[in-house]
């Protein structure tokens, strides 16, 4: 068969044949009479091989290393096709993730384009003060998305970047709701944390629910976190959890405080004053516990908390009963 009619029926172009000739990777077994290229069956199967291994991301050299190389291993060669692309997928999605954020941004102008792209930089540097910067800048200059703002605030590790991340991801109001409670779920502690303390600060009431169902997270640090958020916002279904904490001595004062705040509101103090009597455990191993639980006792209002404190000022344990007769004499003189 000559060169045309293989050109037709291969769908491989008859300039790319003859390059195949002179590399030596294809050539016709045979020669017509005019000095025409003919081709054998056996010369189309082989460039229909060269064309499925080249589908397959195969440069030239590795096309005919793979045909006829006896000592190739192909495995070898696929994983670091495999490696190669995926590699090439992550550059390229990084890149569509960055156009999708400048798109959703709404810039006016290349002007607004180069600021957005700078501040998106600025936010991956490997600085923390650069990244503490655009987080700040990030509301007062060109909007960055909120997009950005929730990776950026749910990766960062530095306290201070954090900080600033978080409130410029509170002034986005509730549109970053929705991308932080799917951090919650992360398989990575770090995260899930970071993105609860995130939702905390979020000034939406739709945050509520979001804190609401984290109470039923499996990860401690999560419940913790929201407790204390429902706690300042006046969410009476944060009780039991800071109530655990106190028990477990883990951030105790910050729920106890916010213990204090909810025991405020009407008819909520002998409620959570029965809740904290009913966790003081007996014996010498309960003794740290009804310490800190006295001290949560302190500033519940109302005849429980101070029936419970009279009795913990007879505890079997000295620093029990000193401390639950000194918080007794705090509030005879208040």
């Amino acid at each position: 068969m000559l060169i045309g009619d293989v050109a037709r029926r291969s769908g491989v172009s008859a300039r790319m044949l003859r390059h195949y000739d002179s590399l030596g990777l294809v050539r016709p077994t045979g020669r017509t009479v005019s000095g025409y290229r003919e081709y054998s069956s056996e010369d189309i199967r082989r460039i229909f091989h060269v064309e499925s291994l080249r589908s397959l991301g195969l440069s030239l050299r590795e096309v005919a290393r793979a045909l006829d190389d006896p000592g190739f291993r192909p495995s070898e060669l696929v994983d670091d096709l495999v490696r190669q692309t995926q590699e090439r997928i992550a550059v390229e999605t990084a890149l569509l993730t960055r156009l999708r954020r400048i798109g959703a941004a709404g810039p006016a102008d290349w002007e607004d384009v180069l600021q957005i792209v700078a501040l998106l930089h600025a936010l991956g540097s490997e600085s923390a003060g650069k990244r503490q910067r655009a987080a700040l800048s990030s509301v007062e200059e060109v909007p960055v998305p909120v997009e950005a703002l929730v990776e950026a605030v749910l990766s960062e590790t530095d306290p201070n970047v954090a900080g600033a991340l978080r409130w410029a991801v509170a002034q986005s109001g509730g549109a970053a709701l929705e991308l932080l409670a799917q951090g919650l779920a992360s398989p990575v502690a770090g995260v899930r944390e970071r993105a609860v303390q995130s939702i905390a600060e979020v000034p939406d009431e739709r945050a509520i629910a979001v804190l609401q169902g984290a109470l039923t997270s499996p990860d401690a640090a999560v419940r913790r976190h929201a407790a204390l958020a429902l706690g300042a916002r006046g969410a009476a279904d944060a009780v039991p959890t800071l109530i655990d904490m106190i028990v477990e001595g883990t951030n105790d004062v910050d729920a106890a405080d916010a213990l204090s705040a909810l025991a405020s509101r009407p008819g909520s103090a002998d409620q959570i004053a029965t809740a904290l009597v009913h966790r003081l455990p007996h014996g010498p191993g309960g003794s740290a516990t009804r310490r800190r639980l006295a001290q949560a006792l302190a500033d519940i209002p109302g005849v429980t908390a101070s029936r419970a404190l009279t009795d913990l000022s007879h505890d079997e344990d000295p620093a029990v009963a000193l401390t639950a007769a000194y918080v007794l004499t705090l509030r005879t003189a208040r």
